[in-house]
């Protein structure tokens, strides 16, 4: 079957994909940050990071050989020697600890003229560690219902599950307000 083989088309022929996918990777390897439209943007991601693993490969072999033949397979796809250069000496070694996600694209404002939707894509500098998840808050009623629990907890009793603060601390609008002098 067929189904999701459609991505990243760009509305045109397979050739001129690949022309403009490959040119549009030999400038983000060489100026490290480009400005396109999200759709290409988006198409050129799983590209580059496919070449960025070639390049990644190629540094931690052993084997001449090897090298050789993870640089002519990347050659062979990007299509520019500056910016096959530029992979292969200095970006290769900079991701060497990292698995993965070395490119990331920010969205901007459409354009003026068609408003199309415009992307900054960039590779990511190597100490980058990207957003941290925000930790969840351990225990609390959720985690006493368990994950699969739709309905509210029925063995905490009513006088504990709504706390009602004292009338005495609450403070009056008079001491509230600032006095005046």
């Amino acid at each position: 079957m067929r189904h999701q083989k459609h991505r990243h088309l760009l509305g045109v022929k397979k050739e001129h994909r690949a022309a403009m996918v490959a040119a549009l990777a030999a400038a983000l390897f060489k100026h490290r940050r480009i400005q396109t439209t999200l759709a290409k943007a988006k198409a050129l991601r799983p590209f580059a990071e496919r070449l960025i693993t070639l390049a990644k490969k190629a540094a931690q072999s052993e084997n001449p050989a090897q090298k050789l033949h993870y640089r002519r397979v990347a050659a062979a796809r990007l299509r520019d020697p500056q910016a096959l250069r530029s992979l292969f000496d200095e970006h290769a070694t900079e991701f060497l600890n990292r698995a993965g996600g070395y490119t990331r694209i920010y969205k901007l404002i459409p354009r003026v003229s068609d408003a199309t939707p415009i992307a900054l894509i960039e590779i990511v500098p190597a100490g980058d560690e990207g957003y941290k998840k925000a930790s969840r808050r351990k225990g609390g009623t959720k985690a006493k219902r368990g994950k699969g629990s739709k309905t509210p907890a029925a063995d905490v009793p009513a006088a504990e599950a709504v706390a009602v603060a004292p009338a005495e601390s609450a403070p009056t609008p008079e001491a509230a307000a600032p006095e005046k002098a």
